[in-house]
């Protein structure tokens, strides 16, 4: 088609397109979507096919220019983009909008404007000379004693306690619970029967569990409660409580012994107690390996994208934060509308907009980040070659403890897996580079344990 163009950037990397269609191609599809109709349409006192341009134009003028004018804008826009680079297309989840509205006159230009958010063009003014500082973590004997706990936990046998037993820290137990107003009436909505938790692990919404410490079962007491201003749940935040409960059934875990035997039952690979330590001192070791690499990455990245300014565009912020909580709807095992719904709607922290505004610092400046990354990768055109996946699925063998032909197999055969394989590959080259020219410092001594239970504080 005829016509000319001009792509303007504006504020938070936004894009103003105008453009400007000759007359004649205007009057062209004017005139074919006219005879078009001419053809088609059916108006009393003339046969069908039959009717005069001039009485259909009497008739739908206005409608028929405005539906030219849009066939026109779209062909236009479809030439444009397709030949448009990725700096100055839309984002894909940015619907271009017209500024103003253009005049629908066939004895003239065709002149029209669209805003729509595009990719950041991201210029890297510094690169070099950032410090990180990351801890300096070992795997304690403590550490592993706390692994062997776990895997003792998860090898108990649950029994009933004896029925004159009391109730202890580390007993699950099953009770039924009703609150009390202030004339010790029961609340029907407020009952609840057969419900089970661990002493100790405060899994009840009231946080009763040092209040059931003592009981029997069978027994029956008003538990109150009195919450402070600041409590988790909202609902009970400065208020105090009744709260009848019956304890119906008393069970404690019977722990084996940490010894060769339990070894032997969490796998035949493991002949004693010193072959499953062994095993879980690598497996934790590497474990802090990648939490500590992954924190000097973080930490290089947030530098960068500190002392480099990038303008997100609002439609790629709230793209990511919906992608967020789909992700967060989809681990608690329902659709984003139930967890809309679950979580109150909108006025409260709670709520998706609560929750995304607290994500929102952390969302950006994971964007920024990711788009220094591929920026970077681009410009310095860091590739993985064969040779690199081959030595990978040897390291993965390795690490994993699983022949380098099955690793090779699962990736063969899981394509989306193995492309991100190699993205990885290819951000370890660059990270390579970047340390390079920055300074690694050592900070606090921490020990494994220390280290991953930050990392799940910060999740």
């Amino acid at each position: 088609m005829n016509f000319t163009k001009e792509f303007t950037p504006i504020e938070k990397s936004r894009m103003k397109l105008s453009i400007t269609v000759k007359q004649d191609e205007v009057q062209n599809s004017y005139t074919l979507l006219t005879k078009k109709y001419a053809k088609q349409v059916q108006i009393p006192g003339f046969r069908k096919g039959k009717v005069p341009v001039a009485i259909l134009e009497q008739k739908f003028g206005e409608t028929l220019r405005a539906e030219a004018f849009d066939e026109v804008i779209q062909k236009v826009l479809e030439e444009v983009f397709e030949s448009a680079d990725k700096y100055t297309r839309p984002l894909p989840y940015s619907q271009p909008t017209l500024d103003g509205t253009p005049d629908f006159k066939l004895d003239s230009d065709m002149e029209f404007t669209l805003v729509y958010d595009v990719l950041p063009k991201v210029e890297l003014a510094k690169v070099e000379g950032f410090t990180v500082t990351v801890p300096e973590v070992s795997v304690t004997d403590a550490d592993i004693l706390k692994e062997l706990e776990a895997i003792q936990e998860r090898n108990a046998l649950v029994i009933d306690c004896d029925e004159s037993a009391a109730a202890e820290k580390g007993n699950i137990v099953t009770v039924n619970y009703i609150e009390l107003d202030d004339a010790d009436a029961e609340l029907a909505d407020t009952k609840r029967e057969g419900f089970v938790f661990t002493i100790g692990q405060y899994q009840s919404i009231y946080d009763i569990d040092d209040d059931i410490i003592g009981m029997k079962k069978n027994d029956e007491k008003v538990i109150v409660k009195n919450y402070p201003a600041d409590y988790k749940n909202a609902d009970f935040a400065g208020k105090t409580l009744k709260i009848k409960v019956t304890l119906t059934a008393l069970k404690r875990k019977d722990l084996p012994a940490i010894d060769d035997d339990l070894a032997q039952d969490v796998s035949e690979k493991y002949k004693t107690l010193a072959d499953l330590k062994e095993s879980l001192t690598k497996n934790l070791t590497n474990q802090v390996a990648d939490v500590v690499e992954q924190r000097k990455i973080n930490g290089l990245l947030t530098q960068m994208a500190e002392a480099n300014p990038i303008e997100l565009p609002e439609s790629m912020i709230k793209a990511e934060l919906e992608s967020r909580w789909m992700m967060l709807a989809q681990q608690l095992g329902m659709s984003p509308e139930d967890l809309d719904k679950l979580t109150g709607g909108s006025g409260s922290k709670l709520s998706k907009d609560g929750v995304t505004a607290e994500w929102r610092p952390e969302a950006e400046m994971r964007l920024k980040t990711r788009l220094i990354v591929e920026t970077l990768l681009e410009e310095r055109a860091i590739t993985a070659s064969p040779e690199d996946v081959e030595a990978e699925y040897a390291s993965i063998a390795e690490r994993t403890g699983t022949a380098v032909e099955e690793v090779k197999k699962y990736y063969d055969t899981n394509l989306r897996n193995k492309e991100y394989l190699i993205d990885s590959l290819k951000e370890k080259k660059l990270y390579a580079q970047l340390f390079e020219k920055s300074t690694i410092k050592t900070g606090e001594k921490l020990t494994a344990g220390q280290l991953l239970e930050e990392g799940a504080a910060n999740v």
